[in-house]
């Protein structure tokens, strides 16, 4: 019995983080977020889904009316799921090095603003004009115009304990 105890207090925990998140952009105080806030509020919770991965997330939670709209019972079991099942979890840092090194043709240790920005916006899953400069003013190293993507790592990895 203790340890099922244990598991509904795993549980109730991962739901009030849920909620505590959910609170932050429900600017309306009821229990609604707008949908285009469900990324933060997933990316909050230590999750990265892919853009389409949090669309299939969306379809799941998604109210028909007022369309537009989540409601927190609706998101709430199935954010849980994806918490506890673990989903979405960060890329390895080993990954994302073997990545920028793959970008990095000349395996000096960074890569061109230009060169990046031709990766992120032409291959792939694109990044978004918003996207790029959130990035940019995150990971470019101001002197000399490039990215220094050994250290971007460094900042970038989310601590696990």
């Amino acid at each position: 019995m203790a340890e099922e105890n244990g598991e509904d207090d795993a549980v109730a925990e991962i739901e009030k983080k849920i909620v505590e998140a959910f609170e932050v952009f429900d600017h309306e105080c009821n229990k609604t977020v707008d949908i285009r806030e469900i990324g933060s509020i997933v990316r909050s919770l230590g999750c990265f889904p892919t853009e389409a991965e949090l669309q299939e997330l969306l379809a799941k939670v998604e109210e028909e009316e007022p369309a537009g709209y989540i409601h927190l019972e609706k998101f709430l079991p199935v954010m849980t799921k994806v918490l506890l099942d673990r989903s979405y979890q960060p890329i390895p840092e080993d990954v994302l090095l073997h990545a920028f090194e793959a970008l990095d043709a000349s395996k000096c240790g960074y890569i061109t603003k230009e060169e990046l920005v031709k990766c992120l916006t032409e291959e792939g899953e694109p990044f978004t004009q918003e996207e790029m400069e959130d990035m940019l003013s995150a990971a470019l190293n101001p002197e000399t115009n490039a990215v220094h993507y050994r250290d971007y790592i460094s900042m970038m990895i989310v601590d696990e304990t």
